[in-house]
């Protein structure tokens, strides 16, 4: 079973919007929404903006000229995307990390999605992942996170493999589409072999010692929010959080999925920031389990 997460007491009830926004028409949707969460817009003066980058969700940023720095963002969730993240934990997740300074605010649900404070800053990439500075940043960050304790004094249980599991469970392995099934065949490895290398992972990570804590679980470079006026960063919702095993295997999949240009030299750099800063938090001598 999975540990559940246990929000902060006293922490705001999440307001609930009984609309259904269709992911092909997002933005009336969004605008239906925006008539509740800020009656004294005048609608017709909101401006909208459309965000393409993600894969499964839909995005849109609603905001007016009268009040620039509030832009509420609206989030649809992709289609079947219920059928691998947990609604329910991902929402406390959302309230457990705003409540320690890690979230934007979360406005209201409504029935297909979320509606939560814009932050301002940019969008990373791969070259800005590589630049030292901001390495430290993303390192400090990713500590604060790890470090916040969720499980009301339980001790955690990790779910990696429950979900890789699920995942699994979910996969497709060929296609309508004669073209698609040729890729699939070419360039992704079969699922037979992806089973056995998730095995490998649970037989060798399993027995790290690592500790259980919280985990985005979606870290690419897009998800990644800098705002250099203030010197600090934010991972971008959607707050894939779960408790989860951490240490070698998050560091050499950031690290290798974001192409640093020696991948071990990357991998030293960030785990060394990323021990300092845990160190820090936990008032304790680094370790070297990363190396």
């Amino acid at each position: 079973m999975e540990t559940q997460i246990h929000v902060p007491v006293g922490s705001p009830v999440i307001r609930k919007i009984h609309v259904f926004v269709d992911e092909l028409n997002v933005t009336e949707g969004a605008l239906e929404l925006i008539k509740e969460l800020r009656p004294t817009w005048d609608i017709s003066s909101v401006k909208t903006k459309l965000f393409t980058d993600g894969t499964t969700n839909k995005l849109v940023g609603c905001s007016v000229d009268a009040c620039p720095e509030d832009v509420v963002l609206v989030r649809v969730y992709g289609n079947k995307t219920e059928l691998i993240v947990d609604r329910d934990n991902e929402l406390k997740s959302f309230q457990v990390l705003h409540a320690n300074g890690c979230a934007p605010r979360l406005y209201c649900t409504f029935q297909n999605g979320i509606c939560y404070e814009f932050m301002q800053g940019d969008a990373l990439g791969p070259q800005d992942v590589r630049d030292p500075t901001l390495i430290w940043l993303i390192a400090r960050e990713m500590a604060r996170i790890h470090a916040i304790h969720a499980h009301n004094g339980c001790i955690p249980k990790p779910n990696l493999w429950i979900k890789m599991r699920k995942y699994f469970s979910l996969v497709a392995t060929e296609f309508t589409e004669q073209a698609s099934n040729i890729r699939i065949q070419q360039e992704v490895p079969s699922k037979a072999v992806l089973e056995q290398e998730m095995l490998w992972m649970k037989e060798h990570l399993s027995t790290l010692g690592s500790p259980v804590v919280l985990c985005h679980n979606d870290l690419l470079c897009k998800n990644i929010i800098h705002n250099s006026k203030e010197g600090g960063w934010c991972p971008e919702p959607p707050w894939l959080t779960k408790t989860n095993l951490v240490k070698k295997l998050f560091c050499m999949k950031l690290m290798k999925v974001q192409g640093l240009r020696t991948r071990e030299n990357g991998i030293k750099q960030f785990t060394s920031c990323f021990c300092s800063c845990v160190s820090k938090l936990c008032n304790k001598t680094p370790s070297n389990t990363f190396s």
